[in-house]
């Protein structure tokens, strides 16, 4: 095997770069979020509320930087430039889809009080599936050749406002307030939730990957597939409940509270959130 030192030492200079953007991405969500202490929280408090949200937010910054760094080699210098520019849009992106998803997905509560005072892991969870999908869907839209900041921050408005009506689609679905369940500590509802964004990311995110030819070219297929996104969520939990839990309903398992299901199931939540995920992907290399 023939070793390219060239390779090697570009690949080095990137992955010492990339762990300099990411932590300018901490730096930026802790001064953000002055109104808690990470280390307090996280070591003292044992809060896994707030340990949920962080590592959510940690993987859709580490999705970022992975849309940065996909594509061909243009040269070291050239690589970290690219990588500077668009690690530190991602970074401004993510976070202004954190505060979006408190003001129009959980509108209902302030998110940093569920996770801080009442150590909300439902919120939590919720939170984290959320800064994933963010992350997909800023992942797409600044990977590939042909673009540029300009045509990444129309991708990415546009995913996230696709981002939101699923947020909003799902509330109406289930036969559920979700913002109630999450506020009670429903640590199954939100794993649901959860689950249903994530795969809403994955849809946008993929179908904004690639190369980038014209708006007139790319912009009909990207949101033709993000809005069959949208349009499968009802059915997959349908399928769920009645193929791959046909026994149970899947509501009741969700929220309990009856004489079967005196506490929400977070297994059955798992399921439902895969299912979701699974269909993600199958629809994506289906379609």
């Amino acid at each position: 095997m023939i070793i390219n030192m060239d390779h090697i030492i570009t690949g080095a200079v990137l992955v010492a770069a990339s762990y300099v953007i990411f932590f300018i991405g901490k730096v930026v969500n802790d001064f953000l979020h002055h109104e808690y202490n990470l280390t307090e929280e996280l070591v003292v408090k044992d809060n896994p509320a707030v340990a949920l949200a962080l590592v959510g937010y940690y993987a859709g910054l580490v999705l970022c930087i992975g849309g940065a760094l996909t594509g061909p080699s243009n040269g070291v210098i050239d690589d970290v430039i690219d990588l500077v520019i668009y690690g530190g849009l991602s970074i401004v992106l993510l976070n202004i889809s954190w505060f979006l998803c408190d003001k129009l997905i959980l509108y209902k509560f302030k998110i940093s009080e569920e996770l801080v005072r009442d150590h909300n892991q439902g919120t939590g969870v919720v939170s984290f599936g959320i800064s994933i999908a963010s992350g997909l869907v800023i992942y797409g839209s600044i990977s590939g050749e042909g673009g540029n900041i300009w045509t990444a921050v129309i991708f990415w408005a546009m995913g996230q406002v696709i981002l939101i009506m699923a947020g909003l689609i799902y509330n109406w679905m289930v036969p559920f307030d979700i913002h109630a369940e999450i506020e009670k500590d429903n640590v199954a509802a939100g794993v649901s939730f959860a689950g249903a964004m994530i795969a809403m990311g994955l849809i946008i995110g993929l179908s904004a990957e690639g190369d980038f030819q014209s708006f007139r070219e790319d912009l009909p297929s990207f949101v033709a597939f993000s809005l069959l996104g949208l349009l499968i969520l009802p059915v997959i939990r349908f399928l769920t409940d009645k193929v791959l839990l046909p026994t149970v309903n899947l509501t009741d398992e969700i929220i309990a509270g009856t004489a079967d299901q005196e506490k929400p199931n977070v297994g059955a939540a798992y399921i439902e959130a895969f299912s979701y995920i699974a269909a993600a992907f199958i629809i994506f290399w289906c379609v």
